[in-house]
């Protein structure tokens, strides 16, 4: 089976498990709203079944037609930009700081794998490619052709006058059942600029806390 198989299967198996406990859900809660995500639920499933190509031809929608997704977050952290960098940039911890992540598995000096926590239980991996790597300001990548989740960023790395440094990680990516996946994530809590937020709160103190000791 090929990659795009594979690829091809889980999102399939995403859109499914998260149409399905849509749409039970809608239907327990009742109501306008309820109505609504049974809807949309029901759309998933159909989708998961095998409706997307009618779908696109409705909708006028098709693999590249949803706009990516932006986010962008800072934090300052006590820490020189060089340590902070250094800690990113072996990027088999960032599982410690990104709560999504499951694992980052480094294949060479620029690609990697990642495995990454979706709706229900489920999880999506794609390889990477570190495109933009400047040692104590910046590492920029995107993932690779295939992935399951198709997206891209930076993290910079900015020295401040108190020898702190501000921290801002901006990332684009398109949901693996466009965004109506996105509301869904949503729903279920794994909204990625929330989590992202949350995420580096918890890197700052930690970090801040482990330098001092």
């Amino acid at each position: 089976m090929t990659m795009e198989s594979n690829t091809k299967d889980q999102q399939r198996l995403i859109t499914g498990a998260a149409g399905g406990a849509l749409a039970l859900f809608g239907l327990i809660k009742r109501g306008p709203l309820g109505l609504l995500m049974a809807a949309a639920g029901g759309f998933l499933i159909f989708r998961a079944a095998g409706g997307s190509q009618m779908v696109n031809q409705v909708t006028g929608g098709g693999p590249t037609s949803s706009k990516p997704i932006f986010v962008e977050h800072s934090v300052v952290i006590d820490r020189p930009a060089q340590s902070v960098y250094d800690f990113w940039r072996k990027l088999d911890n960032l599982p410690q700081i990104m709560s999504h992540l499951e694992t980052v598995t480094v294949l060479d000096e620029r690609r990697s794998r990642w495995v990454a926590k979706a709706p229900l239980g489920t999880h999506v991996e794609w390889e990477a490619e570190v495109v933009n790597d400047k040692p104590g300001e910046r590492i920029g990548w995107h993932s690779l052709p295939g992935a399951t989740v198709d997206n891209a960023g930076s993290v910079q790395f900015e020295s401040m006058p108190n020898g702190s440094t501000r921290l801002h990680v901006a990332l684009s990516y398109r949901p693996p059942a466009g965004p109506l996946g996105a509301a869904v994530a949503k729903i279920f809590g794994e909204e990625p600029s929330q989590q992202i937020a949350e995420d580096l709160q918890k890197f700052k103190q930690s970090f801040e806390a482990q330098s001092k000791n």
